[in-house]
């Protein structure tokens, strides 16, 4: 009844093919929460793959209905082994993106697991079932050698993070005591670079919007009227310019956040952007000047323009375009404050004599959904994290102060009131949100060695 056994025993789940077998199951499970097929699959995954899982283990479940129509069931798993031992809460989704069958490459599409070399291919499996699948095949491991964890535990898995959690903060309000915990652990998104264990303390959050300029109704022809009519392309153009310079630097002045601890660039000083064998390059000179791509992504704010269309670029005629249109993104760390987003940028449009560019809220489907939150390094279940991940891996793991995307952590932070902490076992290019995704199933053994020698820790005495 040994740490080392607990790993051993999560590691033979690996070994013996049971984690490959399992995983494909729920791979199997079409779980498209943007499609109105694939909600009924997600209940079935929660109710037919979840909750069994969950019940062999001694956690009772609930499965709440989720207030916003078209939107997938939440489900709460709780294991109480004793009052006044703290409560561990977990966290997955079920759900996945839409599958684009026709478009896969490798593997056998998206709804069957199929290795290749260390590669197993199929949607979800890096996100985010084969990761929450890690974290409970943990806890099996370390419940079947220590008879106990020695913590209550929490699970929470939701089956609509692919369309922005949407109801979950509604479900989660209905009984905030059920969710109640001391600290959430997770896994979601990629590693820093495949060989080494990462640890993340939040998310960055974005916002969405439209860039318009619409000068009259209709083209009309560049030969009489070019030189004579304002183009509307180019004074688009000249407006996304004067909000990000040639090199990346935001120019919007309360776009641009307290400049990162020493703490955090100390994290960040020897972390690199890992493309992946098929991934892209980090521009040098690109983004905030003097900060590294690591600085750029995890601790600074960024803005992209996601689309941009004038005229008929399928078909261009000899006209002077009606109208332009930019669709717009900015990724923002905790401590932006979203409320003045948009109104900031009006006057610093207007300031730049831009007034016939207006700013639109992106249309509903287009609207990212996510806040800015984390969890400071310094916090004690922080430390205790790094220490344990360390002690079973050898190495000291990367600590992001926010990952670069968006998931509902706020929730956890915000809401709940508790330290948030994402340990990722995917990695950058594993294709995830396209065709092709896929695992390495190595990292995969390690995580399990990881999570379970966590679990282990958190569960002694003291």
């Amino acid at each position: 009844m040994t740490r080392d056994a607990a790993i051993a025993r999560a590691h033979a789940c690996f070994d013996s093919g049971d984690f490959e077998r399992d995983l494909a199951r729920l791979v199997a499970i079409p779980t498209e929460s943007q499609t109105e097929a694939g909600l009924p699959h997600c209940r079935r995954y929660l109710s037919e793959a979840m909750e069994p899982a969950f019940a062999e283990m001694g956690f009772d479940c609930r499965i709440f209905d989720n207030p916003v129509p078209g939107c997938g069931p939440v489900l709460l798993a709780e294991r109480h082994e004793a009052d006044g031992l703290p409560t561990i809460l977990g966290y997955g989704h079920g759900d996945v993106i839409r599958g684009l069958e026709e478009q896969w490459t490798k593997g056998r599409g998206p709804w069957q697991a199929a290795r290749e070399g260390d590669r197993l291919y199929g949607r979800g499996t890096a996100d985010n079932k084969g990761q929450h699948w890690t974290l409970m095949q943990a806890l099996k491991a370390v419940l079947e050698t220590r008879g106990r964890l020695g913590f209550n535990a929490k699970f929470l898995i939701e089956t609509g993070e692919e369309n922005g959690s949407k109801g979950l903060r509604e479900v989660m309000e209905t009984d905030l005591d059920a969710f109640r915990a001391d600290v959430f652990i997770a896994s979601d998104g990629p590693r820093v670079r495949i060989d080494r264990p990462t640890v993340s303390l939040g998310a960055r959050g974005a916002m969405n919007f439209d860039l318009v300029c619409h000068l009259r109704e209709g083209g009309h022809h560049s030969g009489n009227w070019g030189g004579a009519l304002a183009d509307p392309a180019a004074l688009l153009a000249h407006a996304i310019a004067c909000i990000v310079g040639p090199t990346g630097r935001i120019e919007v002045p309360q776009w641009r956040p307290a400049p990162p601890s020493p703490l955090v660039r100390e994290l960040l000083a020897d972390v690199t952007l890992d493309p992946g064998p098929d991934g892209p390059v980090p521009d040098p000179g690109w983004g905030e000047p003097g900060f590294s791509p690591a600085e750029n992504v995890y601790a600074w704010n960024s803005f992209a323009v996601l689309a941009m269309i004038s005229g008929n670029p399928s078909g261009p005629v000899n006209a002077i375009a009606p109208w332009a249109r930019a669709h717009c993104q900015l990724r923002y760390i905790a401590g932006t404050d979203t409320g003045d987003i948009l109104p900031a940028l009006r006057r610093h449009l207007d300031r730049h004599g831009h007034h016939l560019v207006a700013i639109e809220e992106a249309p509903e489907a287009n609207r990212a959904g996510y806040a800015a939150s984390r969890t400071e390094p310094d916090n004690p279940w922080v430390t205790r994290v790094r220490e344990s991940v360390r002690r079973t891996t050898g190495q000291e793991p990367a600590v992001l102060p926010q990952m670069g995307g968006s998931i509902c952590n706020e929730l956890f932070t915000d809401l709940l009131g508790i330290p948030a902490i994402w340990i990722p076992h995917s990695y950058a290019g594993c294709s995830q949100h396209a065709p092709d995704e896929h695992i390495i199933l190595p990292m995969f053994r390690e995580a399990l060695g990881i999570m379970a020698g966590l679990y282990w820790d958190l569960g002694e005495p003291g």
